[in-house]
């Protein structure tokens, strides 16, 4: 796996950010970097953990007659560099190290899909790459965006307002605040 720096992270924030940065993984037509995205982040922040993410995917999946596919690559286990700048734009540097699953699935048909995930779940990231290469399909595709993608997608956007409405709740306006004298 390849790693490097990523120029839409995060531009003019004020904090330090950070995230991996897979290269050689190319979008295809239609943004499916982003549509695959859900399949990556689903169920995450969960106690219930892996169970629940796998579950989710292998469920959605369920109503889908599949057709024929075989592994290309079984899912392994790896190491991506995090890349962080300070400020949100200022000079590069190496965070650390965060654990990947990628795996490779080819359906009979000849799509081939391609699936990464942060943390050790290679059954995770072999289910996101049969829904890469069904994505890629004419027959699949449009039954994939819907009964699997679309629902996690929302399920990611509901778990991101939450998130930042509680962040918001926490925030401090050092303006409005009255130093005393004395």
């Amino acid at each position: 796996m390849r790693h490097g720096h990523d120029p839409t992270s995060q531009q003019g924030s004020r904090h330090c950010s950070a995230r991996p940065v897979v290269r050689g993984v190319r979008d295809r037509a239609g943004g499916a970097a982003e549509k695959l995205e859900a399949l990556a982040k689903a169920g995450a922040g969960r106690p219930i953990g892996r169970l629940a993410e796998v579950g989710e995917i292998a469920a959605r999946l369920r109503t889908i007659s599949l057709p024929g596919h075989q592994d290309l690559r079984e899912p392994e286990n790896g190491l991506v560099m995090l890349r962080g700048r300070v400020g949100g734009d200022g000079a590069p540097f190496n965070l650390g190290e965060a654990t990947v699953s990628r795996a490779a699935v080819q359906l009979a048909s000849g799509e081939v899909g391609f699936g990464y995930t942060l943390g050790r779940d290679g059954e995770k990231a072999r289910l996101i790459a049969l829904c890469d290469a069904l994505v890629q399909s004419r027959d699949f595709g449009a039954a994939v965006e819907r009964d699997v993608i679309a629902p996690l997608r929302e399920q990611l956007m509901i778990r991101r307002k939450q998130a930042a409405e509680e962040t918001a709740a926490t925030k401090v306006d050092f303006y409005t605040m009255v130093r005393g004298e004395g």
